[in-house]
């Protein structure tokens, strides 16, 4: 990364792309068999769990200075860490490949052309986007943003001016299961959030900026996408589009959006290969997450990501959980150690506490759940063990 800093407002714009996705109005659709007012409590209430999670880890990275997986050395060792890395690339390029999919396939709608070129067009912007990095996006995301933020207002104009409310059929999804799948986005951005702000000139500010942002932003796009099945009754996003005559204007945003976002995602799969070896350059390695993703979004069909987002967050909202304890509560920094053992049997009993939690109907979802146990555990068993271990 270069040593130029960047501003409160650069930090808000990367979260603002991050916040206008394809996924988030896709994943938005699903709260409509909640009825308008009951989606929109889940989505908040969703959105305050997972940001302040998100608050949190970048808040992390912004006071040390680390990217998201050097800070999860200092509660699980060097070596310890490294697992979480290696997960955490894995998601990524998962992600690159669902955002490719999901772009190419909405932009299909609009304007149908062989299957593989979608992917390679959004795939091509992406790389064009990395190569010109981080530091030097200023302004091309200055423009992007403005013209997605012209477009979405449009599309919210359409949905909510024009539609009426229309009944969906209820698909069995309970308030705590949608607080949780409105959860499961801010936490997907946990692993990353630090790789943006420890490049900040003012950590706390631009971490507040980028978690206020993008929960905003976030909570918008699933208003729309609850909007779109509710007002419409219509799930695909492109044929609502399409109706409202948005055709190349449509065709824009889904590219745009998908790029920005997805962009976030290979950069710091980029970011995290380095803290593997020394030798690695995290850009060749973002450049090749979005080439795996293109290929992925070409071979592979992958229209419903809910599995995807509860199995994300069963293994990043235990582990920040044990990194809050340490950071917040106990001071503690086990960074110069290979492996802290107490801790890894502390995330592993929350992941399994998450994956079982998922079977229990909690009106707060399970990751909040599952990170108060988590915290208490961790802070019990330093209180236990943690002086033998220092």
């Amino acid at each position: 990364m270069g040593s130029r800093r960047t501003s409160i407002f650069e930090n808000g714009l990367i979260w603002f792309g991050a916040g206008v996705s394809l996924a988030e109005i896709l994943t938005g659709t699903y709260f409509a068999s909640l009825g308008f007012s009951t989606g929109l409590l889940a989505i908040i209430i969703g959105h305050i769990i997972g940001c302040g999670m998100m608050f949190f880890a970048g808040f992390i990275g912004g006071k040390t200075r680390k990217s998201a997986m050097e800070t999860v050395k200092m509660s699980f060792g060097s070596t310890g860490a490294l697992l979480f890395a290696v997960l955490n690339i894995l998601q990524l390029v998962g992600w690159t490949a669902i955002m490719i999919y999901d772009g190419s396939l909405a932009a299909a709608g609009i304007f149908n052309i062989a299957n593989w070129v979608w992917p390679v067009i959004i795939g091509g912007l992406i790389i064009i986007w990395i190569l010109v990095g981080i530091e030097n996006l200023g302004k091309i995301n200055t423009v992007a943003m403005a013209a997605l933020f012209i477009l979405t207002l449009v599309l919210s104009f359409i949905i909510f001016g024009h539609g009426s409310l229309k009944p969906v059929a209820n698909d069995g999804l309970t308030f705590g299961a949608a607080v949780e799948l409105a959860v499961a986005m801010p936490l997907s951005w946990l692993p990353l959030i630090s790789d943006y702000t420890r490049e900040a000139k003012e950590p706390t500010k631009a971490t507040w900026a980028s978690v206020i942002v993008y929960g905003l932003v976030s909570c918008w796009m699933y208003v729309i996408g609850m909007g779109i099945s509710i007002f419409t009754g219509e799930s695909d996003i492109a044929q609502i589009m399409v109706k409202a005559g948005l055709g190349i204007a449509g065709l824009l945003i889904i590219v745009f959006s998908t790029v920005t976002t997805t962009f976030l995602d290979a950069w710091s799969a980029g970011i995290s290969s380095e803290s593997l070896s020394k030798n690695i350059n995290g850009k060749w390695i973002a450049i090749a997450a979005t080439v795996i993703g293109m290929i992925g979004a070409i071979v592979y069909p992958m229209d419903d990501i809910t599995d995807f987002l509860y199995l994300i967050g069963s293994v990043f909202a235990p582990m920040i959980a044990v990194q809050i304890a340490d950071f917040f509560i106990l001071h503690q920094d086990f960074s110069r150690k290979s492996v802290c053992i107490q801790n890894m049997i502390v995330w592993i009993v929350g992941f399994i506490a998450y994956r079982w939690l998922m079977g229990v109907d909690t009106i707060l979802g399970n990751t909040l759940p599952d990170m108060v146990i988590t915290i208490i555990l961790s802070v019990i068993v330093s209180l236990l063990f943690g002086k033998k271990n220092d």
